[in-house]
């Protein structure tokens, strides 16, 4: 594991869309895993000026998203399909064949996994972009997930419900996601862990000084041989 400390938010999100700007440039068809939620916002602004100045190219890139709620529909403004246009494929030159989303809508979620899964494994994820839940979840993985977990669907905890809801002005969330599974994670080539904040301390704490543990899924990933952790001061404590 690799620890880069920073100082705050804003130097959170530029020093991750450095390393991975660097990334880029040096394997320009990058098949890259991406997260939502409130963290990875700065990042994916930062992103997106990288790319604007040319520092960035996107055309080779290929993408799967972490996770995305169910059932919902991708043009509801709480999808992740949604929030991934909105914030960074709308705004960048991604081929959008290149582009892999859970659908939060179908009808066969066990199929929808399954061929995600095999998508994953013809193509695999050179480098996985992470958040941390407060309850130590990692995409949707919630506490009490298997290390050998794959692409599922999953219930969604009160915690989790009651920390995302805030988000879901219009209709109530939903109780379940897909969610790429721990296993899925893991066989990614490198990953990049974001932590901001007071909330992420605990999880964080279990992720540094902890034993491997389902009630901290965020644990499993000592495992991995390229963790990079990127947390800022408050994250730390």
């Amino acid at each position: 594991m690799k620890l880069i400390k920073v100082k705050n938010y804003e130097e959170l999100s530029k020093s991750v869309c450095d390393i991975l700007v660097k990334d880029i440039s040096k394997k320009p068809n990058l098949v890259l895993g991406f997260a939502t939620g409130e963290t990875p916002l700065g990042f994916y602004k930062e992103l997106v000026s990288a790319y604007k100045k040319k520092k960035a190219d996107f055309s080779k890139i290929t993408s799967f998203n972490l996770d995305e709620y169910y059932p919902i529909k991708k043009k509801d403004q709480n999808s992740y399909h949604d929030y991934m246009m909105k914030h960074l494929f709308s705004k960048v030159n991604i081929s959008k064949d290149k582009i892999n989303f859970l659908d939060g809508d179908t009808k066969n979620p066990e199929k929808e996994c399954l061929e995600y899964e095999i998508k994953i494994a013809k193509c695999p994820v050179d480098v996985q972009i992470l958040g941390v839940g407060v309850n130590g979840h990692v995409g949707f993985d919630e506490p009490g997930s298997s290390i050998n977990s794959r692409t599922r669907l999953i219930n969604l905890t009160s915690s989790t419900i009651k920390v995302n809801s805030k988000h879901f002005k219009n209709h109530k969330m939903p109780n379940q996601a897909l969610t790429m599974g721990i296993d899925t994670i893991l066989r990614s080539k490198k990953i990049i862990l974001m932590a901001s904040g007071n909330a992420k301390r605990e999880a964080i704490r279990h992720l540094i000084d902890g034993k491997i543990s389902s009630k901290w899924p965020v644990s499993f990933l000592k495992k991995h041989r390229n963790l990079i952790l990127v947390v800022d001061e408050k994250a730390l404590g």
